[in-house]
């Protein structure tokens, strides 16, 4: 078993970055680094590691604010995302499409395309060669512990798209695969399609609920409350609430649940 896997996170956005390491031969690379990462650059240093690359997810803040840290101290350090996601930060130096293979010495990574909170979203499927041994993907914002990626952040798509990635991409992965989220705590291909409240309604498995609220985001006049059917109530990876919506056009939208009132 080469591959070891370590976070630190941010705990006011609860998210993670992760130091994937090869300890077969002492490679290393990061996915996803949102500030602090101190920990995790002691960790190079202290085990003289060789950090090989940077991989992304996505663009938002809090999952690439600790970037600069990283290319202070490891400077000319390759850094990868998808080209939509490149367009919208500084210090990435390749890019980087669904399908490519990279890899953190022996590690194999696959990226894995997976569009709906961003345009350009990545997640990143890690395969240890050692026997036995599950991959781990990292999610970034797309599928946590229970709850799933918004579509309302800077750069999203559509409802359509996430769940296409999350049930037809990541889903589909083996049931032991451990799932190592942008925010929150890890967890299993297989627990979350027994157990994801989102997955299950996606399935057919939940029923959708029927009763009648309005929409209205923060700072809106009242009068732009928009009817719907709530479909999901679920708890969110912060300890909030997600909703699922459906329009009285037949359109369907997740948002926060503080946006949710009753009808």
């Amino acid at each position: 078993m080469s591959m070891r896997v370590l976070s630190q996170r941010n705990d006011d956005f609860v998210s993670n970055s992760y130091l994937v390491v090869d300890q077969t031969t002492g490679k290393c690379g990061f996915i996803d680094c949102g500030d602090p990462v101190d920990h995790l650059l002691a960790v190079i240093g202290s085990e003289g590691l060789e950090l090989e690359r940077v991989l992304l997810t996505h663009h938002h803040g809090d999952h690439i604010s600790g970037l600069g840290h990283i290319l202070e101290a490891y400077p000319g350090t390759p850094v990868h995302a998808h080209p939509a996601e490149s367009n919208e930060m500084m210090g990435v130096s390749q890019t980087i499409e669904p399908g490519d293979l990279t890899g953190i010495g022996t590690l194999e990574i696959v990226a894995l395309g997976s569009p709906g909170h961003t345009a350009g979203m990545l997640n990143f499927l890690v395969r240890d060669p050692g026997p036995g041994r599950p991959g781990e993907v990292f999610t970034g914002d797309t599928l946590f512990k229970g709850s799933v990626g918004g579509v309302r952040g800077p750069g999203h798509t559509t409802l359509a798209d996430l769940r296409h990635s999350v049930m037809d991409v990541l889903l589909e992965l083996p049931a032991d695969t451990i799932i190592q989220p942008g925010h929150a705590e890890p967890t299993t291909v297989g627990q979350e399609r027994h157990d994801n409240p989102f997955a299950r309604l996606w399935s057919g498995e939940l029923p959708e609920g029927t009763e009648r609220v309005v929409v209205l985001s923060p700072g809106d006049p009242e009068e732009a409350a928009t009817p719907a059917v709530l479909l999901l109530w679920a708890t969110d990876y912060d300890s909030g609430h997600k909703a699922q919506v459906r329009y009285d056009d037949g359109t369907e939208d997740l948002v926060p649940g503080s946006w949710v009132q009753p009808g």
